[in-house]
């Protein structure tokens, strides 16, 4: 017999006043999925659809399995799309063909995120904001229409091709292409990495003198350095208003270079000395970005070791923390050097760089979780680095942090909790939520597990079982036992949870 507990008076007053009263474990697990020339996905161009989809499936579970909880997934490398886009070609990282959709059709977009959020995991769409072509003296693909369309839009330096951040014309397309997204797409985040303005080249000087001349305005002929950061500030604060137009719960996160700028360049950098900045050569002032509010998260690429000369990572991300302006903090890892052949701090095993950053960052509880670069370290997994995440850091699932401060979001409790014998020793335990509107629907579910006189208590991760995006998860017979309690807590699109139902075996 299966029984459902009715609520009476008394259990309302127990799960409000002593279970959701408690508060719930945050923290940011998370990986990049590079797709610029097929680093992480797929893992080579023009590779049929069903194994592109089998592949993907294989990597989401793998870090399903790890306890992961979002995937930042590289939709828009270099002006291509891995999407259906009214502006820009499909990518040739995908079909070896610019503007070639895969055959037999489907979306990759739309594909990743379904599969994504099955697994209970946020999927964070990385953009890259300039960058057209890569080599593109030596390209093979065909070029996009834009660059003979409107050839004003484009410069090149070094080897590539980028949009002119100057030009005016380049924000609205780049809001448009953006605006696409968010309306076409249920994506939890807009992600933009380090790539503003290129790295400087030496003895090159970047081509934007007659933009300069042309848009400079208050800052012509005199403040090239101001002016180029006002580009990139207009662009992020036009970006912010594009998207929570659309969507208010849709984030916007930026993974900036990992210094702002050395203390001997300004009195409020860090104690660094890197050869190149944010705020110096990339012309992104994050800090005004923080303060002004447009980011719901920052995700500094702090690359380094713990007691490297010129960057430390402590001194970098003690640094971050006093200078996040309460957006939420995450830390990108070099999961890609560990094991390197480079610095010796990389090699060595017991413990690894990894294992003594993650301690440090637990140890400052500003930091409220990371991401590794990228996908395909893990497929490496040097000394056993999987295994060590999953025993001894994410042992068992978690929610992202919190997002959008100026807006809770509460989900209503799922109904119809039912047990189901599916066959054999198998069993399903379903439930249904209700119909409401976008914004406070529950998006995902934990699903906690309580033996019998055992304290419902969910801030207790070791009972959570299942964080799922769908409204059913799969047991076995052993699972059951005469007095197991089951909890099912819906959960917003913000990571705001509702009060949980309560279902006895």
């Amino acid at each position: 017999m299966f029984k459902k507990i009715n609520y009476t008076i008394i259990i309302v007053l127990f799960s409000a006043q002593f279970i959701f009263a408690q508060k719930i474990n945050h923290e940011f697990r998370g990986v990049w999925v590079a797709t610029v020339n097929n680093i992480d996905w797929p893992s080579k161009k023009n590779l049929n659809p069903t194994k592109q989809k089998a592949e993907l499936i294989k990597l989401l579970d793998q870090f399903k399995d790890l306890n992961f909880n979002a995937i930042i997934f590289q939709i828009r490398p270099t002006a291509d799309a891995f999407y259906n886009s009214s502006y820009e070609p499909w990518s040739a990282y995908l079909t070896d063909s610019i503007n070639s959709p895969p055959k037999p059709y489907y979306d990759p977009l739309a594909f990743a995120i379904a599969e994504t959020h099955k697994r209970g995991m946020e999927f964070h769409a990385w953009l890259n904001p300039y960058r057209v072509l890569i080599n593109y003296k030596n390209t093979t693909t065909k070029p996009l229409a834009l660059l003979k369309e409107k050839p004003d839009w484009f410069l090149n330096y070094g080897e590539t091709t980028y949009f002119n951040p100057g030009v005016p014309e380049v924000r609205t397309y780049t809001n448009k292409v953006v605006a696409e997204i968010v309306q076409n797409y249920d994506v939890d985040a807009i992600h933009f990495d380090d790539y503003f303005y290129p790295y400087k080249i030496a003895n090159e000087v970047f081509p934007d003198a007659d933009a300069f001349k042309n848009f400079g305005g208050k800052f012509y002929p005199n403040q090239i350095d101001n002016w180029r950061r006002d580009n990139v500030n207009t662009i992020i604060e036009e970006l912010h208003t594009t998207i929570k137009s659309i969507k208010p719960w849709v984030q916007f996160g930026i993974s900036p270079f990992g210094v702002w700028r050395n203390k001997a360049d300004d009195p409020t950098g860090s104690n660094t000395d890197a050869g190149q900045t944010n705020y110096d050569h990339l012309y992104a002032d994050v800090l005004l970005w923080t303060k002004k509010g447009w980011l719901d998260y920052i995700l500094p690429q702090i690359y380094w070791q713990i007691g490297h000369d010129k960057a430390d990572y402590k001194t970098i991300a003690e640094w971050w923390i006093k200078n996040n302006y309460n957006t939420n903090l995450y830390i990108g890892q070099a999961m890609y050097r560990l094991g390197g052949k480079t610095d010796e701090a990389w090699k060595q095993k017991n413990k690894t760089e990894i294992e003594k950053q993650l301690d440090l960052n637990r140890s400052l509880p500003t930091i409220k979780g990371s991401t590794y670069f990228s996908a395909k370290s893990f497929n490496k997994n040097a000394f056993g680095i999987n295994k060590i995440l999953k025993e001894n850091y994410y042992q068992h699932p978690t929610l992202p942090p919190l997002t959008n401060n100026k807006a809770s979001f509460f989900p209503a409790p799922v109904s119809h909790i039912k047990l189901t014998k599916i066959k054999g020793r198998k069993y399903q335990l379903s439930w249904k939520k209700l119909p409401e509107n976008t914004a406070k629907e529950a998006v995902k579910f934990l699903v906690y597990k309580f033996e019998r006189d055992e304290a419902m208590a969910i801030n207790n991760p070791s009972k959570i079982i299942a964080l799922t995006g769908e409204t059913h998860i799969n047991l076995n017979k052993r699972d059951l036992k005469k007095r197991t309690t089951f909890v099912v807590v819906p959960v917003s699109r913000n990571n705001n949870v509702g009060e949980g139902e309560v279902f006895v075996y």
